[in-house]
């Protein structure tokens, strides 16, 4: 089913960890009736990985794993996928790419909280302030789809929720051309 053919959007929530996709993800979901996919949750519950990276502290998901799981729900629509990176997912299946940023001090205080350190903090930093993950959207997905948004507090969290469910209900699909 191609994406024309969905009745209801796909999203991807992507940016650096801490910068809050799954808190957001969650909220747009319940207000957007759509479901949820935490791909760091899915990787470790059905086991999408390739092991653990010592250095890093995290699994090494297996990206062509994670899209065999979610084929038949992103084609279905009414879905949310968050997850820290974007260039793996194929790109039919978004119609919407969400990248959440924040402010480096407001990041590290959220890294250092879940207790990021070491080589894993400052990658994390660097890859914010370099705008990796922005850049990595614009380059795998159509300029036109793709929507930074600040996430520093609650209010932008509201804001961008609000903002999101309206672009969700407003969404129709695309009309095939001949």
């Amino acid at each position: 089913m191609s994406r024309s053919r969905r009745i209801r959007p796909n999203v991807l929530v992507t940016g650096t960890p801490g910068t809050g996709k799954t808190t957001m993800s969650s909220l747009l979901a319940d207000a957007a009736a759509m479901r949820h996919f935490n791909i760091g949750d899915l990787v470790r519950q059905k086991g999408l990985h390739d092991g653990w990276d010592d250095h890093l502290h995290c699994h090494v998901i297996n990206e062509d794993m994670v899209c065999d799981e979610l084929e038949d729900s992103m084609e279905e629509g009414g879905n949310i996928v968050d997850y820290h990176g974007c260039d793996f997912f194929p790109e039919r299946w978004f119609d919407l790419v969400v990248v959440l940023q924040t402010d480096n001090s407001v990041l590290h205080d959220r890294l250092t909280s879940r207790g990021y350190m070491g080589a894993k903090l400052t990658n994390n930093i660097e890859c914010e302030i370099f705008q990796v993950l922005l850049e990595e959207a614009r380059e795998s997905y159509a300029s036109e789809i793709v929507m930074p948004l600040h996430s520093n507090n609650v209010e932008d969290i509201s804001r961008n929720v609000a903002t999101l469910t309206e672009w969700i209900n407003n969404w129709r699909p695309p009309v095939q051309s001949n």
